[in-house]
């Protein structure tokens, strides 16, 4: 069983947790890049701590993770969220294959789970149609000291703007932004800014 198998449960208790996904989530909505008519991924969904601030604005959220024990948690919450539709998917993303293609991928703290991105941003592109989105919301770069619980399943201790837009560009992503969303704040000498980046899918790649 996995780390976040024995805290699903509880994961929601935290009101940090809950503060960054209200951040994050509003970080997304600034963006004007959501619609009703939307289908959306939330890649790395958990138990839905970002889906349910965004799924007042969208007709449907496909919430994908690792964890089933994750999204039996989101499942039992979603009586109590008002908006679209929401489906869980228990799959690794890379190898995920839907028969549809999605509006927009959005995530919160998963990306740094992930050792290849060049396989991840490969697959972001393949699921989302022509003009799709991404909003993704992970760590600036940091010392490795995020999580106080250990580095195991951490493959990236947060990112730079530079690394991940010459991903992007590699990819097929086109106007990219970069901006902070939040900063976890542990103690008076320990601040973690986490920041979106949005991108776009080009029509087709260069």
């Amino acid at each position: 069983m996995s780390r976040f198998d024995q805290v699903a449960t509880e994961w929601d208790s935290s009101n940090r947790r809950q503060i960054m996904a209200s951040d994050i989530a509003k970080a997304i909505k600034n963006t004007k890049l959501l619609h009703h008519n939307m289908h959306l991924l939330d890649f790395g969904a958990g138990t839905g701590l970002l889906t349910k601030h965004l799924t007042p604005f969208v007709t449907e959220i496909t919430a994908l993770d690792l964890s089933q024990s994750m999204l039996d948690q989101l499942d039992s919450n979603t009586h109590d969220w008002g908006g679209g539709k929401i489906s869980t998917v228990h799959s690794d993303i890379l190898e995920y294959s839907p028969n549809i293609c999605f509006d927009g991928i959005v995530s919160s703290m998963s990306m740094h789970h992930v050792e290849d991105l060049d396989a991840l941003f490969q697959k972001f592109y393949t699921l989302l149609r022509p003009n799709g989105f991404i909003a993704i919301a992970d760590l600036k770069s940091e010392d490795g000291s995020f999580h106080s619980d250990g580095n195991e399943g951490v493959f990236h201790f947060g990112f730079t703007q530079k690394s991940l837009n010459v991903l992007l560009k590699e990819h097929g992503f086109k106007m990219l932004m970069f901006k902070t969303a939040h900063t976890v704040l542990k103690d008076e000498n320990s601040h973690y800014p986490l920041f979106l980046l949005t991108a776009l899918k080009c029509q087709s790649k260069v």
